[in-house]
């Protein structure tokens, strides 16, 4: 069963906006403007490309103010990669030009080689970490046994950390 969509709280739609339509290259596809208990707000949809919908909620609530964080991990204390949305590169080129739009836009990318498949990385204005992914192996029924055998596993065998690039941005010259 696929996934529709996923939403979040924003504070700056138009930086949210910007960020999704230029950067990540989604269409703007709905929104829904409607009343909150003390005042309104817009709940935003972007098509992904065919992976689904992304959403927004444009919060003007009195009642709810400004006084809530959009930083899904860093809110809750935790490092800003464990909640984190990804997304499906269909190739290695495919990624590689997410990557080089990315840079192109002034943004930093971190890519790492988790060995099952290649990710790019970067944060969005609300500070979530976003993230495309390529499959580079097929998943097989060997992963699979050892993943429930890791599952019940109280003290797991660790992986060694995987290969990370940084890739900065691209500047031109007049």
């Amino acid at each position: 069963m696929g996934l529709h969509h996923v939403a979040y709280a924003t504070k700056d739609l138009e930086a949210t906006h910007a960020f999704y339509t230029d950067v990540m290259g989604f269409r703007l596809v709905k929104i829904v403007a409607g009343r909150t208990d003390a005042g309104w707000s817009k709940h935003v949809f972007y098509d992904t490309g065919g992976q689904g919908l992304i959403a927004f909620w444009d919060l003007h609530d009195d009642e709810i103010g400004d006084n809530y964080r959009t930083d899904l991990s860093k809110s809750l204390g935790l490092p800003i990669h464990i909640n984190h949305i990804a997304f499906a590169a269909g190739d290695l080129d495919e990624l590689a030009a997410i990557r080089e739009r990315w840079q192109q836009r002034g943004i930093t990318v971190t890519e790492i080689d988790h060995g099952f498949c290649t990710s790019i990385y970067t944060v969005d204005p609300n500070r979530i970490l976003v993230e495309f992914c390529c499959d580079t192996t097929g998943l097989t029924e060997e992963d699979a046994a050892r993943a429930q055998r890791l599952l019940r596993d109280p003290q797991p065998e660790l992986e060694p950390d995987p290969p990370v690039t940084v890739h900065r941005p691209l500047t031109t010259t007049a």
